[in-house]
């Protein structure tokens, strides 16, 4: 019995699944669901148990996009302004020992209303999406983790199908491919993908456009996030407008289109507006949510020969407007950030089905819109 026991520790350990997290939450600050909110907030989580636990706190303001940098050293914000305002990025140094965030620099972002950052392997490039800006920048990462002032900018015109929502551009996301040789940039405005060459060596401007570089999607759906299959060559995006997936075949850049599926109820006739999508660890499920009148998760599995979609269930967020939601790296647990129902609810993910259950454990916390994790060792 002993000797099972052991191996059954060891297999936790091999896994991770016995692995501890720290579990970063950026917030809006400004707005009627964001009374009393400070800014990042820093949790452990525990793997095996779902468990969360208070760390620190930091004063920002809406940090609305986090990205953690490769070592769990370095942490990266937007700071959402709006309007014609400047947004900005912020650079946290992060100490592992105490769970403690320390503020480094700033730099303008180079539009309004940055909304997501993401940064290489290297350590190199911060690069942001502006989305009333309708613009991306790259801002260069020093080896302290400072950053600084951007080196390239790039603007988009154009406009959409919906013209109350897409009267111009509005860039909602920079993406790394997996292998992190393209930018993937989605569009809301202008309904379309960017696919652009990514140079983490270059020493001012890292991002040159692709062969074929504009992926054009149906008129109207508001592009919003995307998400990659581990190991596999199939891509997904989220459309905000319209509630769809639009799933592809990818490949070194290419993005060819293989189905466009509804991530709502058949008949449903509320308010939609899809927010977030991620692929499961083992790239069986794919996750979608839907804010408006939904407030759901959509639990898709996908064909590992062909790529498609098939909706397994929808799994209520337990609040309103989730706008981000995460998957915690052993697979086993989802997430769900709601950001006008004041909570972050864990749910249970079977790993056989790919369906939802809650817990009954959340954390209450101001307008929370973004969940990031890195190991505490």
């Amino acid at each position: 019995m002993r000797f099972l026991l052991s191996i059954a520790l060891l297999l936790l350990s091999l896994t991770g699944f016995s692995q501890q997290y720290y579990l970063f939450v950026g917030t809006y600050t400004d707005g009627p669901s964001a009374e009393g909110s400070k800014g990042i907030y820093v949790y452990t989580f525990d793997a095996a148990t779902g468990d969360l636990k208070p760390v620190s706190t930091i004063a920002t303001q809406n940090p609305s996009y986090l990205t953690i940098a490769p070592g769990g050293k370095f942490v990266y914000a937007v700071g959402e302004t709006h309007g014609a305002t400047p947004g900005s990025v912020s650079a946290f140094s992060f100490d592992k020992t105490t769970g403690k965030l320390t503020f480094i620099d700033k730099q303008l972002s180079g539009g309004a209303d940055p909304c997501y950052v993401t940064v290489d392997a290297h350590r190199k490039w911060a690069m942001v999406a502006n989305y009333s800006g309708g613009n991306f920048s790259a801002l260069p990462i020093a080896a302290d983790g400072s950053l600084q002032p951007a080196t390239e900018t790039i603007q988009h015109t154009g406009a959409g199908g919906n013209k109350n929502r897409q009267d111009k551009a509005h860039v909602h996301s920079t993406i790394l491919s997996p292998d992190e040789k393209y930018l993937v940039v989605c569009d809301l405005g202008m309904d379309n993908l960017s696919v652009l060459h990514f140079n983490p060596a270059a020493t001012k401007q890292p991002l040159t456009n692709a062969t074929d570089s504009v992926v054009t999607l149906q008129p109207g759906v508001g592009p919003r996030h995307s998400a990659f299959v581990p190991g596999k060559p199939y891509a997904y995006v989220i459309d905000e407008l319209t509630g769809t997936v639009d799933a592809f075949h990818y490949s070194n850049g290419k993005f060819t289109p293989i189905q466009h599926i509804s991530s709502l109820p058949d008949g449903f006739k509320g308010d939609i507006g899809s927010a977030d999508i991620h692929v499961s660890p083992n790239g069986k499920f794919l996750y979608a949510s839907n804010r408006g009148d939904a407030n759901s998760i959509v639990i898709y599995a996908i064909d590992a020969t062909t790529g498609k979609l098939t909706v397994k269930g929808f799994q209520s967020t337990m609040g309103k407007t989730p706008r981000n939601f995460m998957i915690d790296p052993t697979g086993h647990w989802l997430l769900a950030a709601n950001q006008n129902g004041k909570n972050v609810v864990i749910f249970k993910i079977d790993q056989q089905t790919g369906m939802l259950t809650p817990t009954g454990k959340q954390l209450e916390i101001p307008a929370p819109v973004c969940l990031k994790m890195t190991p505490v060792k």
